[in-house]
């Protein structure tokens, strides 16, 4: 009767398992269209990707957010992109930085993140929040551990949408360089 319970139960599990991983989203890979979503910048007003990539290319880089502190990884990262700014505007691509987590305070967290070390927001540059995951779960992103909140990503995504490059790191480190994107881009721009 023992065993019977154990591999009743064992059953049940592995059937759950199964199912939520169905569920799960898959994340975009090259040659994917780049699911849609609408998020907020910090001055409240709604970004919506499907609008951004109609006009221009999008470099999409998805940041750890705030994991109950803020990322010194990505802020070397963010610092890297900002420094190469003229380059993107001249590629004429839009880089958009998503900040996911829970959603109290978050906005306030994103803020302070911004203004960490007097970084100077490019006017090429988009800053979104992500509260309580919703973009992060659409691809597939959601790092579902103690203070973590997604996996750092970057995505180059064309006029269509379509993913042209792709990279997630799944550790804090591994991070994509803005002169990797801006290789991506002037690659594609050759095309």
């Amino acid at each position: 009767m023992k065993t019977r319970n154990v591999l009743s139960r064992l059953a049940l599990t592995l059937f759950a398992a199964t199912q939520f991983s169905a569920l799960a989203a898959d994340t975009p890979k090259v040659g994917d269209k780049a699911p849609d979503f609408s998020l907020k910048g910090l001055d409240d007003k709604t970004v919506r990707l499907s609008e951004l990539t109609a006009k221009e290319r999008v470099v999409l880089i998805v940041l750890r957010g705030w994991p109950g502190y803020q990322c010194p990884v990505c802020d070397r990262q963010v610092q890297d992109f900002i420094k190469l700014a003229p380059a993107f505007s001249e590629a004429k691509a839009r880089v958009v930085f998503v900040y996911p987590g829970p959603a109290q305070d978050l906005k306030a967290h994103a803020d302070e993140f911004v203004k960490m070390k007097n970084k100077q927001w490019p006017k090429d540059f988009l800053f979104v929040t992500d509260p309580d995951f919703t973009m992060v779960n659409s691809y597939g992103l959601r790092w579902d551990a103690a203070n973590e909140t997604a996996y750092p990503s970057t995505f180059v995504l064309d006029l269509t949408g379509k993913v042209t490059f792709a990279k997630t790191s799944h550790s804090h480190g591994d991070r994509t360089k803005a002169a990797e994107v801006l290789t991506e881009l002037g690659r594609a721009s050759a095309k």
